[in-house]
């Protein structure tokens, strides 16, 4: 994402359109256009019959495609690109569309940004509608985690360490390449109950369900049980306000044994809160969603953790994807 730049007429108008693009994407990948597609060459009623299309609309989001570099016409047949093949097609492990399409369901609450912006209050908050925009937003995670995931358990030391809590850990991503690179240690993630089937399905990918648990629960409203010696909190602050941040600080400290580490791993903003772009976007994005929410300086997610008694705080020398970030210190 530009940071900052010179500001044009032509910028402000391409800015202001881009949304066409990422509409014809994000219909692109919903309508598995390029997983029916896999590695043929097909005609537009080919496309038609496999996505249940009518021709004239498929023909126009194929030329789009097309258009946008992510397809190849020839002949009058389409195919997919090496990066799409890669990218948007289901079967590839390289896939993100699961996090175009939570990208996808966003979108009807950022176009009411005004009306949040002028109410201090989200546009939508609880959980997600249906089995379908679930399996999105966790698996969209995943794709995400994947990005970073095997980097962090080469940078972070765990070595001595027995027990990890992965705390809102989602489909367990992070779990699952901490264990794999620490090969004595043991995980548990604590997440809401609806997420266990997609953990479980992560879990049993990577063979590793006799050292990975799911402990179902709400973090915010129930204890957590267990005792730990590293605890990690990945982008799960950026939901909740500063008090609950602390509650939720608070609550993990308290099953860490002494000597104990604990990771907050989130989209960092600088003190001044006017930068990097994305933690800065992402914070109008927890406006939209949550009652609460937002993006956390370093000094501020420093103060937090020593408010609960953390000693040694400081920034990890790690850059994650849209300028995530990793605090940590020890108990």
């Amino acid at each position: 994402m530009r940071d900052k730049g010179e500001w044009t007429s032509e910028k402000l108008l391409e800015t202001s359109g881009m949304y066409w693009e990422t509409c014809t994407l994000q219909a692109g990948v919903r309508l598995e256009v390029f997983t029916k597609i896999g590695d043929e060459h097909l005609t537009v009623e080919e496309v038609a019959r496999r996505i249940g299309g009518e021709a004239r609309g498929v023909a126009m989001l194929l030329n789009a495609l097309a258009a946008m570099g992510l397809l190849i016409k020839q002949a009058n047949r389409f195919a997919n690109t090496p990066e799409s093949q890669s990218f948007l097609v289901k079967t590839s492990p390289q896939y993100v569309g699961y996090m175009i399409l939570h990208h996808h369901y966003l979108m009807d609450a950022w176009s009411q940004l005004p009306l949040a912006v002028k109410s201090g209050k989200p546009i939508r908050e609880g959980p997600r509608r249906d089995e379908e925009e679930l399996e999105s937003f966790l698996m969209g995670m995943y794709n995400l985690a994947m990005a970073s995931a095997p980097q962090l358990a080469s940078q972070i030391d765990l070595r001595g360490k027995t027990h990890l809590l992965d705390l809102g850990g989602g489909p367990g991503t992070y779990a699952i390449h901490f264990c794999l690179a620490y090969h004595r240690l043991r995980a548990t993630i604590f997440d809401l109950p609806a997420t266990e089937p997609f953990a479980l399905r992560t879990m049993k990918q990577y063979g590793l369900e006799e050292r990975i648990k799911f402990m179902a629960g709400n973090y915010l409203e129930e204890d957590i049980e267990g005792s730990y010696d590293a605890a990690w909190l990945s982008q799960i602050l950026h939901a909740e306000g500063p008090e609950d941040c602390e509650k939720i600080i608070a609550k993990t400290v308290s099953v860490l044994t002494p000597g104990s580490f604990i990771f907050i791993h989130d989209f960092i903003l600088e003190d001044t809160c006017d930068r990097p772009l994305f933690p800065a976007l992402f914070s109008l994005n927890m406006l939209i969603n949550t009652l609460k929410g937002q993006s956390y300086s370093e000094t501020q997610l420093k103060e937090m953790l020593d408010r609960a008694g953390v000693k040694n705080i400081e920034r990890l020398p790690y850059q994650g994807p849209n300028s995530a970030g990793v605090v940590w210190g020890v108990v």
